[in-house]
């Protein structure tokens, strides 16, 4: 329902034009704007198995001229250096858990900021949060208690595509992993509800974002999908 709402809200923005999907997963977004006219379409994905029901996916649709996999993390230098320069449309679907977590939501943030400063004059970027959108406040004591997160040092080469080897089953294994991803997804949101833990105290978040014009947010459920364009004003 939110993808045909999204491509819904930007009818006639597809055919001839580039875009990146960030996030990817199977590549739904990405493959949707290639079947709708796309003539170059990016997509940013880090996990390798899923990068193959990717591959797998192009094949059938036979879009292999105008698509093309970036094996590589979404938040990293990559993502940047293979945008499209200008971009129209940007489809931006960090994991709930991610933007959930206010240590994370920054790094995220910035990233975002980033690549709408890459669209076109008439571009949209989307970016896709859970609604209600809400960070957990957490005292002094608790946050002294809880371990800090190790920085990750893995290096993923963003610059070279993935030489893909499919075996007969790898897509239906990228694709049962990522189904049990978007399970442990709503699982974790349900868990941090505000109405399941009335104790815990919440903020709203800030969806403003530095050189981009918006919000201009559609709410489906539990989902929202925020439309943003570059700030003309903003010296990007």
């Amino acid at each position: 329902m939110v993808k045909e709402a999204a491509f819904n809200l930007l009818r006639g923005h597809f055919e001839g034009e580039a875009v990146l999907d960030v996030f990817s997963g199977t590549g739904t977004m990405g493959l949707e704007a290639a079947s709708r006219g796309a003539s170059q379409v990016v997509m940013i994905e880090r996990d390798r198995k899923v990068v193959r029901a990717i591959e797998a996916n192009i094949e059938m649709l036979g879009a292999e001229e105008e698509c093309e996999i970036v094996c590589a993390d979404a938040l990293g230098p990559a993502a940047l250096s293979r945008c499209p320069k200008p971009v129209h449309i940007i489809f931006f679907d960090p994991p709930y858990p991610m933007v959930r977590d206010p240590k994370q939501w920054p790094r995220v943030k910035l990233q975002f900021e980033r690549l709408v400063k890459q669209l076109d004059d008439t571009g949209y970027a989307v970016l896709r949060t859970p609604a209600p959108f809400y960070h957990i406040t957490e005292t002094e004591e608790s946050q002294s208690d809880q371990p800090q997160p190790e920085p990750s040092t893995e290096m993923i080469d963003g610059e070279e595509m993935i030489e893909i080897d499919l075996t007969d089953d790898a897509a239906g294994d990228a694709l049962d992993a990522f189904e049990a991803a978007l399970m442990a997804d709503a699982q974790q949101e349900s868990s941090e509800d505000p109405e399941s833990n009335p104790a815990a105290p919440s903020v709203d978040v800030d969806l403003h974002m530095d050189g981009a014009l918006g919000p201009e947010t559609h709410t489906y459920g539990t989902t929202a999908i925020h439309l943003y364009m570059r700030d003309p004003d903003s010296g990007a």
